[in-house]
């Protein structure tokens, strides 16, 4: 056996197919300097039992272009590395047994449209033309992809490892890492049973041994194990090798021909999860005992599905551990706690068939030190620090397995692992109705039914069961005034001499204001793609407050944090949990705030954009003018210990004006009907301010620059090849939620970034860019030129680039 060298640029951990992936792909951008390190051999922890499907549709557009890259590699791997990959493309079915669905479906039908992935609504006919064996008696419809297919995991991974050897990796099995070590802010090495390596570059890729080996260093991969089943059976009538792979998402299960067998697998709603003691020291090639009792209703589903099955023998009941993450989406990316640690786990039963973009991403991402693409739903940096919380992740893994296969409705909300942070006035809320979603472990109101009631979800793909609730919370906040509560916040404190030296670097606008003012402002990357998207308060000349979304409290936070130089006078504190943010929005905001606080609000006195500290109740609160719902209004920052008090002086006041409890879905409805955008969606890290109509927030000719700053002044140069625009249905039935495609004339010109029924303008809104044609310049836009396509049907659009409300902002200044 080779020695293991003293150095590297590149250790990698884990000789799955996802770190052998990204060996490969890093030496194919030409770093040859890399060495991946196996405890045992490789594949033996869970790739040697995937099931090998390899499908290329996923809920979002980028992840369904890494998953389409990953097809194409696997087509010409073998050919390449002259090692036999076992992948066949026979293209898959997915069937639908009801019309929610099949609207599912047919939405991801026309959102495969925008990046020309060939996927065709079928009929149950034509399902069962294609898979003779497939009973289809309750199917109403499902969609083809010809491109799908399978592979052998083990020789996808020795295909990767070979070709990562011949570009210079090297690949040292039987070899456990017992440390990563660092210096507080930065990885410098691992540490082996034989011997230590010096590296710039540390990627955890331990599948379901991650969470623990993050946590050593301090790192937050939140992710658990659990029981996953497949059965091979034998003697199955009518299959042969051409048989598309079959998912049966109503009934949790999939088919896949596999060497004249058929394997039937599932993804059960309430799955099992397993290693809650540890994992074996020894676990290698290992099957766990499972139970049958648990897996055979899934069985005789699909005996109904697949007939044939009935007079089959079961040759293997299978059952191994597979890791699975909260949210159900992989961690990727460079840590947040430690620079060079970079971490690419918790892939969540689809390794195989993602480990080719996987592998990609994250070899362009440590070269160039960003995400080569807006990868924020994978982001390992979105996780919070409580969610490695073994409990949390035992009780949620045991809804994420199945969520696999659940229907994706818009507004879905996780049932398990409930509660973990609640706002001081939680119970007042639910008092007055609120019902509640989670997000980010934060239990926040999305909408309100009766006092005293429990409202409860109905879930749709059309108007839910809260539409008309939302419609009036929404004239509310129009037409008196809307309380809501926005205790998520995340919030930080930047105090010292240099804050403001520092800020004005990392944020586009200018920060140097007199104290009390309030800015508007994103932060940039180099290439001027918008890294955050947050308000900046200056409390005095050595003080601020920055307050930004709850989804990028540690994102954001550690990035303000690393472009802190070393020699600053500035230091950054986390203050999120120390406040509760109470909310008024509306025409009747000031009157019903001055009838409770002797402070003058008047608009001369309290001005748009300032923030003053008042007097409400018994507490001092930081008042900001300012709004995401475009009414005038108050954002209201109150010690945590004062929100109780001073929310029920509100309310008792509230009656008089019209007062009305809101919750986040009218939030999102409201800056819609506004055209505010929402980082992560509207706005990622592959947009730029000037393509999102924000050039209004960026100060070019500032003292200092900013990040960004050469990049947005080429850019306005070369002219934009992309510009954001608001679409309003001029239907009033359809519902925008994301994806959609935008058609000008007979070319997809983009896709909506989010949507939103708009109650005040009569449908359903939507934003999204439209893209320059034959890679031009983009041109004026025709308020009439656009349709939107909604599960294979076009609605005529209006089109605008001024908010469709208020475009001259004249409400919230009053």
């Amino acid at each position: 056996m080779a020695e293991l060298p003293k150095n590297a640029r590149v250790v990698i951990i884990g000789g799955g197919v996802i770190g052998c992936s990204i060996a490969y792909h890093l030496t194919k951008i030409g770093w040859d300097d890399v060495v991946l390190l196996e405890r045992k051999q490789l594949t033996s922890g869970t790739t040697w039992h995937a099931a090998g499907l390899v499908g290329q549709l996923r809920p979002s557009i980028n992840m369904t272009k890494l998953a389409k890259y990953t097809g194409e590699l696997y087509r010409g791997l073998e050919a390449e590395t002259g090692q036999a990959t076992g992948y066949r493309q026979c293209g898959s079915i997915s069937m639908a047994t009801n019309a929610e669905r099949f609207e599912e479906l047919k939405r991801s039908a026309s959102m495969a449209k925008v990046f020309d992935l060939p996927v065709h609504v079928v009929t149950p006919q034509e399902i069962k033309d294609l898979a003779h064996i497939v009973n289809v008696d309750d199917v109403v419809g499902g969609i083809h992809i010809p491109s799908d297919g399978y592979a052998n995991a083990v020789d996808i991974t020795q295909a990767l490892a070979k070709g990562a050897r011949t570009g210079g990796a090297r690949i040292f099995e039987n070899t456990k890492v017992t440390k990563i070590r660092h210096n507080c802010e930065r990885v410098t090495g691992v540490d082996t049973d034989d011997g230590s390596i010096d590296a710039d570059f540390v990627v955890i890729c331990g599948g379901m041994w991650t969470r623990d080996l993050a946590a050593s260093v301090g790192v937050a991969a939140p992710l658990h194990a659990c029981e996953h089943y497949y059965v091979l059976f034998e003697g199955v009538e009518g299959i042969d090798s051409t048989l598309p792979v079959l998912r049966d998402y109503d009934y949790c299960g999939y088919y896949k021909y596999d060497a004249g067998k058929l394997l039937v697998g599932a993804f059960e709603p309430n799955a099992r999860p397993w290693g809650m003691d540890g994992i074996s020291e020894d676990f290698c090639f290992d099957e766990i005992a499972g139970s049958f009792e648990h897996f055979e209703p899934l069985l005789m589903d699909a005996m109904r599905r697949v007939p044939a099955l009935e007079k089959a023998g079961i040759q293997k009941f299978f059952c191994g551990p597979e890791s699975f993450t909260p949210d159900v989406r992989y961690h990727l990316g460079e840590s947040a706690e430690l620079r060079g640690c970079f971490v690419a786990a918790g892939l969540n039963s689809i390794g195989l068939q993602s480990a080719g973009g996987v592998g990609k991403v994250m070899a362009d991402w440590i070269r160039d030190g960003i995400p080569p693409a807006d990868l924020w739903t994978v982001d390992i940096r979105r996780n919070m620090p409580f969610q490695i919380n073994r409990k949390y992740l035992r009780e949620r893994v045991t809804e994420s397995l199945g969520l696999l296969y659940a229907t994706h409705y818009p507004f879905k909300q996780y049932e398990t692992a409930r509660g973990v942070r609640r706002s001081a006035i939680h119970d007042r809320l639910v008092a007055a109705g609120a019902c509640h979603g989670e997000a980010f472990g934060w239990e926040r109101p999305n909408w309100y039914g009766e006092p005293g009631g429990s409202p409860s979800y109905e879930y749709s793909y059309g108007r839910q069961n809260w539409f008309d609730a939302n419609a009036a919370e929404c004239k509310a906040v129009r037409e008196a005034v809307g309380l809501f509560d926005q205790s998520s916040f995340a919030k930080f404190r930047l105090e010292g001499r240099d804050a403001m030296s520092v800020l004005n670097r990392v944020c586009a606008n200018d920060v140097d204001v007199a104290p009390g003012r309030l800015v508007y402002t994103q932060w940039l990357n180099e290439k001027g793609g918008i890294e955050a998207d947050l308000t900046v308060t200056r409390l005095s000349d050595t003080a601020y407050l920055i307050v930004t979304g709850a989804e990028t409290e540690v994102k954001d936070f550690n990035w303000l944090k690393r472009h802190i130089p070393d020699d600053a006078h500035a230091v950054l504190t986390n203050i999120s949990s120390a406040m509760g943010v109470i909310s008024i929005m509306g025409p009747n905001a000031r009157a019903l705030l001055q009838s409770v606080c002797p402070n003058d609000l008047g608009h001369e006195a309290f001005p748009f954009a300032t923030s003053q500290e008042i007097e409400l109740g018994y507490a001092i609160v930081r008042a900001s003018r300012i709004t995401y719902v475009g009414e005038l209004g108050w954002e209201l920052y109150i010690p945590t210990e004062f929100m109780t008090g001073v929310y029920d002086e509100i309310v008792a006041a509230g009656e008089a004006f019209g007062l009305k409890h809101c919750g986040y879905h009218a939030l999102n409805a409201l800056r819609m009907e506004k055209a505010y955008r929402h980082w992560g969606h509207d706005i990622t890290d592959e947009d730029t301010p000037l393509e999102a109509g924000l050039g209004f927030a960026v100060k070019m000719d500032k003292a200092g620059g900013f990040i960004g700053r050469d990049a947005l002044l080429r850019q306005k140069e070369e002219g934009l090849k992309q510009r954001l625009v608001q679409f309003l249905l001029k239907s009033p039935e359809p519902m925008l939620y994301h994806n959609e495609p935008i058609w000008q004339g007979d070319r997809i010109a983009g896709y909506i970034r989010s949507g939103m029924y708009a109650h005040g303008l009569g449908g359903a809104c939507g934003l999204g860019y439209i893209t320059a044609a034959d890679d031009g310049v983009v041109g004026p836009i025709g308020a009439d030129d656009f349709e939107i396509e909604i599960a294979g049907v076009r609605y005529p659009a209006l089109a605008s680039l001024k908010p469709l409300y208020d475009p001259s902002n004249a409400r919230i200044k009053i």
